[in-house]
């Protein structure tokens, strides 16, 4: 079995609990407006590789995982290839190796159930707690709901997620709706984690010219990621 690499990090420190070695995924079914790494949605670029490939690459690293640290596997959107992730994620546990999943609950968990369900845990990116509102930013109908379902599928089996949320002037920098989504968040055991992102344009130069919607808008100020962190930890 194969899969579609775009790049690795070695040393993510941001990316799940410890020290992570982080496998982006080529191929991704959003359009994100605020995306850094539109490089990834073409699920035919990238790098083939074998399982045993990554794994020997990771294997390199091992020794700095020990303490709590382990394998991220983003993208791009990882269960795009659902079974390529499930034959790394066995591969690295058989190593002794903890596997996060950095997802953006697009991929309906009807079809990557497996994979999630052989995850140590879950980095889950909701994109916004309003339907219409995930649907201009993802260009996805489906996404809100899928989301809430893959979420709602890891508290019924306490699969440990981490939230992640963008924070974007004019899109998602806004009290009533964050409030929204740390009510919805408030009953969740199985969150054990929400981190608000701000957003940047570190990607901005990727994007083809006269697509990228956000060339005017700024990141959000220290100030207003005071105000986020403080609706999201009220609601926890």
């Amino acid at each position: 079995m194969t899969g579609r690499i775009h790049s690795y990090e070695s040393f993510g420190a941001v990316d799940g609990p410890g020290i992570r070695f982080v496998v982006f995924f080529q191929g991704c079914p959003l359009r994100c407006v605020f995306c850094h790494n539109p490089d990834t949605w073409d699920p035919a670029d990238g790098t083939e590789v074998t399982v045993a490939e990554v794994v020997d690459k990771v294997r390199d690293y091992k020794p700095f995982y020990r303490n709590g640290g382990g394998v991220t596997l983003s993208g791009g959107e990882p269960l795009l290839q659902h079974e390529f992730v499930l034959a790394l994620i066995h591969a690295l546990h058989a190593e002794g190796i903890h596997v996060a999943i950095d997802t953006s609950g697009g991929i309906p968990l009807s079809v990557c159930k497996d994979a999630v369900d052989a995850a140590d845990m879950l980095l889950l990116d909701i994109k916004a707690y309003d339907r219409a509102l995930c649907a201009e930013i993802t260009g996805s109908d489906a996404v809100f709901e899928r989301e809430k379902e893959l979420l709602e599928y890891c508290e019924s089996v306490g699969k440990p997620v981490w939230i992640r949320h963008v924070v974007v002037p004019g899109y998602t920098l806004d009290k009533e709706k964050l409030e929204a989504l740390a009510e919805y968040l408030r009953g969740f055991k199985c969150v054990e984690r929400i981190e608000p992102l701000p957003f940047h344009k570190m990607g901005e130069h990727k994007w083809e010219p006269g697509l990228y919607r956000l060339a005017d808008t700024q990141p959000p100020t220290e100030a207003d990621m005071e105000m986020v962190n403080a609706v999201l930890k009220a609601g926890r």
